[in-house]
């Protein structure tokens, strides 16, 4: 059996971590390794994580320099062979989304399996405000401005070993920069799994303002540099754009 870890990295997120744990307690598959990184909360996170001590394989609260040195610590500390995040603000849409994850690595032999996500009101998240249909993929996704979305992206733990973790120079794109570099530079292969995986409340950094997404954008071009890969004449164009299909 696959065993899978997943990564929750928090910081003062008392009002949401709860829902995000239960969603992966509650999950059907057996061998999940759930690893918590705490940014040293000063609000209740941390009495609420301790509920579920008998639940979760490993909480470290510390202090770190943001949410990718985190994450990164978390892949450190994983000894699975598939690798998760589910952020703070996030919960997983069944409680079978592991075990149908684990069956598309098993059945595809491959070493990336990503999803759909749905944004959903914070408050109410059966309130769907916009969905994310990542759509099949080929190494032209990325010249049209394509990513799936990171919550949904699972990843052999041996990607990671061969071809590095999220470069923390960057800060909204790290993400996009590392499934640009497994996927297009080192053509690690993926798997579409048409279902949504993941629920994510609204108000995401990267998505938060105008001047964000512009940030973002500057910071996606880096991602093609750092990597020496030549994007297409419109590559940075349509990917902003590709994202107003979730509003219909």
């Amino acid at each position: 059996m696959l065993k899978v870890s997943i990564i929750t990295v928090c910081y003062n997120s008392a009002e949401t971590i709860e829902d995000t744990i239960l969603s992966v307690v509650s999950q059907d598959y057996a061998s999940i390794e759930y690893i918590i990184i705490d940014g040293k909360s000063s609000d209740t996170t941390l009495s609420i994580i301790e509920k579920y001590n008998s639940k979760i394989t490993k909480v470290l609260s510390e202090k770190d320099d943001g949410i990718y040195f985190a994450i990164n610590k978390g892949i450190s500390l994983a000894s699975g062979d598939i690798i998760a995040v589910l952020h703070a603000d996030d919960v997983y849409y069944s409680n079978h989304v592991i075990s149908d994850v684990v069956n598309t690595f098993t059945e595809k032999n491959t070493d990336t399996v990503y999803g759909n996500l749905y944004y959903v009101d914070r408050i109410d998240t059966s309130k769907i405000k916009r969905q994310w249909i990542s759509g099949g993929y080929t190494k032209k996704s990325f010249l049209k401005g394509w990513m799936p979305p990171h919550p949904s992206f699972f990843v052999r733990k041996k990607c990671y070993d061969k071809f590095g973790v999220f470069n923390t120079s960057l800060h909204s794109a790290s993400d996009y920069e590392l499934m640009l570099r497994f996927l297009f530079k080192h053509n690690c292969s993926a798997s579409y799994l048409p279902q949504v995986l993941v629920k994510m409340r609204v108000g995401g950094k990267s998505n938060v303002s105008l001047m964000n997404r512009i940030k973002a954008n500057r910071e996606d071009k880096k991602a093609w540099l750092m990597n020496e890969l030549k994007p297409s004449l419109f590559t940075f164009i349509r990917k902003p754009l590709s994202k107003l299909g979730q509003f219909f």
